[in-house]
C-alpha cells in the first residue's frame, strides 16, 4: 500500500528553547525555572543542566542547514521568556528578541516557514519569587504582556504563533501535594485544589496570549494551542469500545480541564465531577477569554491509553497495560500506533470540532542510541515507531480527517527535562562534549518520506 500525504501536508521538525540553546546567562537573559530546578541537587539525572544544551544559541546556522538537508519546509521552535523579558515583566531585552529574529531570517533564508511556540515550560523565575508563579492570577496576564512584546517585533517575519506548549506539564507535575513534583518549579502546596488552579491559570493565559497575538501582529496570523491529551483507544473497534472512547476521552489525563474549555467554552461536566471540591475558581468572563477562536489545534501524542467498554456508571473503563507491553526507552512511552488516528477523532468527534485544523506537533521516541564502529547510529527502532505513526497518521487524512501537518520530536537529541541528557529523542545525534551533530539513520528515513511526501 502506499502512504501518500497531500501535496500541501507540512512536514517539519521540533525543539524548544531551553531544551537546546544553551547561553544560559548571555545577551541579558536571567534565570527560568528550569536553570533553578536542574541547579537543585537531586532533580535532573546525573545533575545535568541546560547551561550549554546544545548550544544552539551560538550553533544555529549549521542546525538550520541541517534542517534544510532534512527538507523539511517547518520547523517549530519555543521562545524563552527569560530572554525576551528577563525579569518576568516591565523590561523588554532588545537583544534577546535579536537572536530570534536572528534565527528566523535563517529559516526564511533556507526556504523554512518558522512556527513558534511562546511558552515552553521556562517562565521567568523572578516570577516564580514573586508571587509563585502559575499559584497566581497575575501569572496570565504577564504572559500576555510578554506575548505582546514578542509579536509587536517578529510578527513581520511569523504568521504561524502557538501559545502554550502541554499544559499539564508545568502544571500539574510542576505542583504537588504530598510528593516532590517531577517538574520545574517543583513547588509543594497543600490541596488538589491549588494545583488545579494553576492549569486554569494556564488556559486563561492562553485566551488572554490568543487576544494578545491578534492585536499586536503586523499581518495575518495563524494562532493554535498544544496540548498533550490523554488519547483514550478503543482496545477494538466496536461500536461499543468506540463509544467507551469518546464517553472517556473528557475524564483521561487533564482533557476535560484544558482542551473542552479551550475549545467548547466550558469544563467538561464529567471531569468537574472527578474533581469535585478540588476544582478551581473560575471568575466571571473567564471562560469567554479561555474559549478564543483558534486558526488551529496542535496535539502531542506519543502514546494512548486503551479503552472498553464496561457495564459500570460510567460505561467504560481504563486498561492498564501488562507488565511487557512493548515500549521504548522512557516509563511511559508505550507504543500505540492508533493513538495519533484517535487524537484526531476526538477533536473532529468528540469535541465536535470537524474543520478545526490540525497539527502533530510532537511525535518521537527515545531509544538506546548506540554509535557503531563505523561512527553510525543505525536506529531501527525509531524508524518502526515512526513509520507506524505516521501510518496511523495518514489514516485519520484518509478518513477525511483534517490533518495538516507533522512535526517530528526531535530534530537533535537534548536535554530532556529531569531526565537530563541520558535520554535521547532526535534523529541527529548530539556529541555534548563535541558539540557534534552526527545525523541518524532515522534522519535519512524521514528525509526519504518527506522527499516522497510518503510513508517509506
Amino acid at each position: 500500500m502506499v502512504y501518500l500525504f497531500p501535496k500541501d501536508f507540512s512536514w517539519g521538525v521540533a525543539t524548544a528553547s531551553y531544551q537546546i540553546e544553551g547561553a544560559v546567562d548571555e545577551d541579558g537573559r536571567k534565570p527560568s525555572v528550569w536553570d533553578t530546578f536542574s541547579e537543585t541537587p537531586g532533580k535532573v539525572v546525573n545533575g545535568d543542566t541546560g547551561k550549554i544544551a546544545c548550544n544552539h544559541y551560538h550553533l544555529y546556522e549549521s542546525d538550520v542547514q541541517l534542517m534544510a538537508k532534512l527538507g523539511i519546509k517547518h520547523y517549530r521552535f519555543s521562545i524563552s521568556w527569560s530572554r525576551i523579558i528577563p525579569d518576568g515583566r516591565g523590561q523588554v531585552n532588545e537583544a534577546g528578541i535579536n537572536f530570534y529574529q536572528r534565527l528566523v531570517d535563517c529559516l526564511l533564508k533556507h526556504g523554512i516557514t518558522p512556527h513558534a511556540t511562546l511558552f515552553h515550560w521556562d517562565s521567568p523565575q523572578a516570577l516564580e519569587d514573586l508571587y509563585g508563579s502559575w499559584r497566581d492570577r497575575q501569572m496570565a496576564y504577564d504572559y500576555a504582556d510578554y506575548v505582546t512584546a514578542v509579536v509587536s517585533r517578529l510578527g513581520d517575519r511569523i504568521i504561524n504563533w502557538m501559545t502554550i506548549n502541554e499544559i499539564p506539564c508545568f502544571t500539574y507535575m510542576g505542583y504537588g501535594v504530598a510528593q516532590e513534583p517531577p517538574h520545574a518549579p517543583g513547588t509543594l502546596v497543600k490541596t488538589k485544589k491549588e494545583v488545579y488552579q494553576t492549569c486554569h491559570h494556564a488556559i486563561l493565559a492562553h485566551g488572554l496570549g490568543c487576544q494578545a497575538i491578534r492585536a499586536a501582529s503586523s499581518i495575518p496570523c495563524q494562532i493554535a494551542l498544544v496540548d498533550n491529551c490523554g488519547v483514550t483507544v478503543p482496545i477494538s473497534e466496536s461500536p461499543a469500545n468506540i463509544e467507551a472512547a469518546k464517553k472517556a476521552f473528557p475524564t483521561s489525563w487533564l482533557n476535560g480541564a484544558i482542551i473542552f474549555p479551550v475549545l467548547t467554552g466550558a469544563y467538561s461536566d464529567a471531569m468537574l465531577a472527578e474533581l469535585g471540591e478540588n476544582a478551581p475558581d473560575i471568575q466571571a468572563g473567564d471562560l469567554e477569554i479561555i474559549h478564543q477562536p483558534l486558526d488551529a489545534i496542535g496535539l502531542n501524542i506519543y502514546t494512548g491509553i486503551y479503552v472498553r467498554a464496561a457495564d459500570n456508571q460510567r460505561g467504560y473503563e481504563f486498561l492498564p497495560l501488562p507488565e511487557h507491553y512493548p515500549r521504548l526507552n522512557m516509563p511511559w512511552l508505550h507504543i500505540i500506533p492508533e493513538s495519533i488516528y484517535w487524537g484526531i477523532r476526538h477533536l473532529s468527534e468528540t469535541l465536535a470540532h470537524p474543520n478545526l485544523p490540525v497539527y502533530i506537533t510532537e511525535n518521537g521516541c527515545a531509544v538506546h542510541d548506540q554509535i557503531n564502529e563505523n561512527s553510525e547510529i543505525i536506529d531501527s527502532d525509531r524508524i518502526m515507531y515512526l513509520r507506524q505513526h505516521l501510518k496511523s497518521a495518514h489514516r485519520a487524512i484518509s478518513e477525511g480527517y483534517p490533518l495538516k501537518g507533522y512535526f517530528l520530536w526531535s530534530l537533535m537529541d537534548n536535554f530532556e527535562w529531569a531526565w537530563g541528557f541520558s535520554r535521547r529523542f532526535g534523529i541527529v545525534y548530539t556529541d555534548y562534549n563535541t558539540q557534534q551533530r552526527i545525523p541518524k539513520a532515522s534522519f535519512d528515513w524521514y528525509a526519504e518520506c518527506i522527499r516522497q511526501n510518503s510513508v517509506v
